[in-house]
């Protein structure tokens, strides 16, 4: 596992629900549930020291995002990601996303400078501060590439990123479980946003095309690793609940 990877904060400084719930995303994310296995609230209760409560309102969350899904026998099981689904749809991300850099230009117009200067203005906010490992930061990733595209002029373009967005972010979040990828993340996000401010589009597609190459890379990476996990089971020293 990766010595940087993001363990939960403790139970005396956040809320208990939310601790156990991004406990237990985290180790889906990461494989360290086996293939199969069911996830049974009074064991990962008994493992966390938590009640039942916050294990079943954690395991009803991570349903809802697509992480685990009923076991046969009842209660949940991890849900296996389809991989090839997530290159296909990175793979009409890119397009949308490309289109929309292109947009204005194929018009005579630019980006629109009154949503980039804000978006510029939070990501170099974001720039100055320590990152924490957090797979929900993949919201303020999606909201980047979303205002990116709304700067194009076509809402349309933008409502159809968000539904890809939402049906790849389960698997996204693991491109966030350390500070290096965030803080790799936020110096990608400004090189773009800083390059269309510039109206220099070729740049900007440079830049955009080789954040979302590696991004994906390290995303499949992550995802092959966790299937790995899971089918041999967590290795010694690991953290199986």
């Amino acid at each position: 596992m990766d010595a940087e990877l993001y363990t939960a904060p403790d139970t005396r400084t956040e809320n208990r629900r939310d601790v156990v719930y991004r406990r237990v995303k985290t180790q889906l994310l990461v494989g360290d549930f086996a293939l199969n296995q069911r996830l049974g609230e009074e064991r990962l209760a008994a493992a966390l020291e938590v009640s039942r409560t916050p294990v079943r309102e954690a395991l009803q969350r991570l349903a809802a995002e697509g992480l685990v899904e009923r076991h046969p026998e009842g209660g949940f099981r991890p849900a296996v990601p389809d991989v090839q689904r997530i290159r296909e749809l990175y793979e009409v991300r890119r397009s949308l996303e490309l289109s929309a850099l292109r947009r204005p230009s194929e018009f005579g117009q630019v980006h629109d400078r009154s949503v980039l200067e804000p978006l510029r203005d939070d990501w170099r906010a974001m720039a100055s501060t320590e990152p924490t490992p957090d797979p929900e930061f993949v919201l303020h990733d999606e909201s980047f590439h979303l205002r990116l595209a709304e700067a194009a002029g076509n809402a349309t373009l933008v409502d159809m990123l968000s539904q890809v967005n939402e049906r790849i972010r389960v698997v996204r979040t693991t491109d966030f479980l350390t500070s290096t990828r965030i803080t790799r993340t936020v110096a990608q996000h400004l090189g773009i946003a800083e390059a269309l401010l510039s109206e220099d589009l070729r740049s900007a597609e440079l830049r955009f095309v080789n954040h979302l190459s590696e991004s994906m890379a390290v995303v499949e990476e992550r995802v092959m690793r966790a299937l790995a996990r899971m089918a041999t089971g967590p290795t010694p020293g690991g953290r199986p609940l």
